[in-house]
């Protein structure tokens, strides 16, 4: 069975690239073409611009920049607060926010209680 060829509202992955910021703005949902109607802030810029020369994987804080598809199968390092995680970008991602990939929390694993902390908890052996 052969892949399916990635499409974002009918346009080839292809054809995304070669389109501008104002063309491709059109494409995607309100909050996200109003925020590329506005302006990509400074970091932002500096950040599309490292990622289209660099060869090796970016760091970036920017966790509110939009995927473009010039960005597509590199490797960004997206602070989630305490350390870079890897992101490589799929064309699926276009549109979505890097901060969406690398999450903040983690999942809590709560164990039982230790001793003294309940009343019945003094019935727990304690190996």
């Amino acid at each position: 069975m052969a892949k399916k060829e990635f499409r974002y509202r009918g346009k080839t992955l292809d054809e995304l690239q070669e389109m501008g910021i104002k063309e491709l703005a059109s494409l995607f949902p309100a909050a996200t073409r109003r925020k590329l109607k506005r302006g990509l802030t400074e970091q932002e810029k500096i950040l599309l611009r490292n990622i289209k020369t660099s060869k090796k994987p970016v760091k970036t804080h920017c966790r509110t920049m939009i995927i473009l598809p010039e960005m597509v199968n590199k490797t960004i390092k997206i602070h989630n607060g305490k350390a870079f995680e890897d992101v490589i970008v799929q064309p699926e991602m276009i549109g979505h926010y890097l901060g969406e990939f690398s999450l903040t929390r983690k999942k809590v694993a709560h164990s039982s209680p230790g001793v003294g902390a309940t009343r019945s908890s003094s019935n727990i052996s304690v190996k």
